[in-house]
């Protein structure tokens, strides 16, 4: 119990870091003239796509396997709020691990840090923390948040969320 308590409280300390991190973005960009400082952040290797590790290939699969199951249930109106607290909790419960287990070179680390961050924000909405209202839009933020990971880590074998848009 108390290993669970703090891997949740190392997944919250990295979301609130994170957030806190990542929100100066959009004042930075603003001085370089960009419209999108969620792009600014997200950048690749010299034109490919950074390498991972098993530790963060592990979570990002448990990450995009539970949003996957929830996604014909979100879609059909039938998810309920046990369901997306417990959707929020395993999201946190991967970060967590990912946070304290992934070793990767300082500039893929802030990309991932940046994927990370994105994810913060949609397991506050699932979780209720944005307000109950936003809860499917939070699942909506979490699968970009995963083609973000997708599009800018080499991921062996990585399965695109169907997301039936």
């Amino acid at each position: 119990m108390k290993l669970h308590s703090a891997t949740r409280l190392l997944a919250a300390g990295a979301f609130a870091f994170l957030g806190a991190a990542f929100a100066v973005a959009p004042a930075t960009a603003a001085d370089g003239h960009s419209h999108d400082s969620h792009a600014a952040v997200l950048k690749l290797n010299d034109g490919a796509r950074w390498q991972t590790d098993a530790a963060l290939r592990k979570g990002m699969t448990e990450i995009r396997d539970a949003v996957a199951r929830a996604l014909p249930e979100v879609h059909g109106g039938r998810f309920g709020a046990a369901q997306y607290q417990a959707l929020g909790e395993a999201v946190e419960k991967q970060v967590g691990y990912i946070v304290e287990n992934c070793k990767l070179e300082p500039q893929a680390d802030e990309v991932l840090h940046a994927i990370i961050a994105r994810m913060g924000e949609g397991v506050d909405a699932v979780s209720g923390r944005a307000g109950s209202d936003q809860r499917e839009q939070g699942v909506v933020h979490l699968a970009g948040a995963l083609d973000d990971y997708a599009a800018h880590f080499d991921h062996p074998g990585w399965k695109k969320l169907e997301t039936g848009h």
